[in-house]
């Protein structure tokens, strides 16, 4: 689309698809489809997009996304031209399909547009013939389009618009080598639009690496004047470490990091936390690299509720999600309890920051008020109860497969097996982290003991693996 068709200023969310730049046709399907206004994102990126720019753009799952990017596509094809001339590269199967069906649906105007899905999960030689046929669009998940790539089945050198969905979720997943990859081997001159819930450092690296002066979009959420909610416990010494608890069951967050002063601080609330029932893992200075990193792969993947660290070991972290941070003790450097407290709060989420003082503390309390000029709020422990009798379990578990990347495993080869023979929905999986000599794969904590049995049972790349749960180790 010739870039004197785009608008100076966008439309407004709620404008009619009738004000871009699309063939009369795309239009009347559109009407037909139910697509009348436009949505906050494609009233924001269809412009850009048509005038074939490339693009970051953040927008979540049910946002209107995959309908900005498949009219941009759709707009570039030639019909009559059976090459592969767009490709999408989505986190999971389940993903793959919708985009897919959409595509189709918005292609409606266009006469024998070919959409193919190329995921894992499902056999090669079906996926294989149907290329030989050819395909204008496919749509698919990293680690099968690399196997098509390198057996030659798949050819790029017509591809205009490569599209990577939920990228955030790709690179959550391990992918971040198979996308890469996969655009190296896409010709130069083609437009890349990249779609992305968060903003993690992995897609700066991405933006950098493989789009070409992008324009941003990133849509403004209406917030409090702070999403983080900052919360003072007065404490007795005896009664500190059993307070931790009190937190967790009152506020009941997915992922917490409790800060400690000390080491020996660190291994008492541990020791606590496990008796109460918790899943906690510490992170502390006399951890080797390879616990250190096991400790860390646990509770980014959100198969550990809470990791106790110094502000030393913790030093670096950078955590996607985390509902809250606990200082069970005040640090005395009003700096470092900003840079405890920042951790929470990221990415358009609420965070609560909620701080254990004693009377002794009180002069370091009054130095967080003065750096922050403005009174912390103070609650009594007793106002915290209980808010389920349930215990306060992660979401995930981690399964750890013996082998890795030595053995020459791929993500989309864990993922294939899980979804494939295993039979597990993607969206049951996490994150998948893939070391020299391990793999390790959060699932959903009502399928793990199963997907280990059949992961057990079956097989990964062609060979029996030894798999195990990391909360029985």
């Amino acid at each position: 689309m010739p870039a004197d068709n785009l608008m100076n200023s966008p439309p407004p969310a709620g404008a009619a698809f009738s004000e871009l730049p699309l063939p009369p046709a795309t239009v009347a399907n559109l009407t037909q489809l139910g697509y009348v206004e436009m949505t906050p994102i494609q009233a924001a990126s269809l412009p850009i997009a048509l005038a074939g720019q490339d693009l970051i753009a953040q927008a979540k799952t049910g946002s209107g996304k995959t309908a900005a990017f498949s009219l941009a596509l759709l707009a570039r094809l030639d019909a009559r031209k059976f090459d592969t001339q767009a490709m999408v590269l989505c986190p999971t199967r389940e993903l793959a399909d919708q985009v897919t069906q959409e595509i189709r649906r918005l292609a409606r105007a266009e006469e024998n547009i070919k959409v193919l899905t190329l995921c894992g999960g499902t056999p090669m030689r079906p996926q294989t013939a149907s290329l030989e046929h050819g395909a204008h669009v496919v749509v698919g998940t990293p680690g099968r389009i690399m196997d098509h790539l390198e057996r030659g089945s798949l050819a790029l050198q017509s591809l205009n618009t490569l599209v990577l969905d939920e990228a955030d979720r790709m690179l959550d997943m391990g992918f971040f080598d198979d996308i890469a990859k996969v655009a190296r081997q896409c010709p130069k001159e083609r437009q890349t639009l990249l779609f992305s819930a968060t903003y993690p450092e992995g897609i700066a690296k991405l933006s950098q690496q493989f789009l070409r002066n992008p324009k941003e979009i990133k849509l403004a959420e209406r917030h409090d004047d702070s999403k983080i909610r900052q919360r003072f416990y007065e404490v007795g010494e005896d009664e500190r470490l059993h307070a931790v608890g009190l937190l967790l069951n009152h506020y009941r967050p997915v992922s917490t990091i409790a800060f400690c002063n000390t080491k020996q601080q660190c291994r008492d609330l541990l020791d606590v936390l496990r008796a109460q029932g918790f899943h906690a893992l510490a992170l502390h200075g006399e951890l080797d690299q390879r616990e250190r990193d096991q400790v860390l792969i646990q509770f980014a993947n959100r198969s550990c509720s809470v990791l106790v660290a110094t502000d030393v070991a913790a030093r670096g972290l950078d955590i996607a999600q985390l509902e809250a941070v606990i200082n069970v003790d005040v640090t005395p450097d009003p700096e470092v309890h900003t840079h405890r407290i920042g951790r929470t709060g990221r990415a358009d989420q609420e965070g609560w920051a909620l701080s254990l003082a004693s009377m002794d503390e009180m002069g370091r309390v009054g130095g967080i008020e003065q750096a922050h000029k403005r009174d912390v709020e103070w609650h009594k422990l007793a106002e915290l109860k209980a808010s389920s009798n349930e215990p306060l379990l992660p979401p995930m578990e981690t399964l750890q497969i013996l082998g890795g990347r030595k053995d020459k495993i791929r993500p989309g080869d864990v993922l294939g097996a899980l979804t494939g023979d295993a039979g597990f929905a993607g969206s049951q999986i996490g994150k998948i982290n893939v070391t020299d000599m391990s793999t390790y794969v959060a699932v959903e904590r009502s399928i793990a003991r199963e997907a280990v049995r059949r992961l057990s049972a079956g097989k990964l790349k062609g060979r029996k693996v030894k798999v195990r749960l990391m909360d029985e180790a």
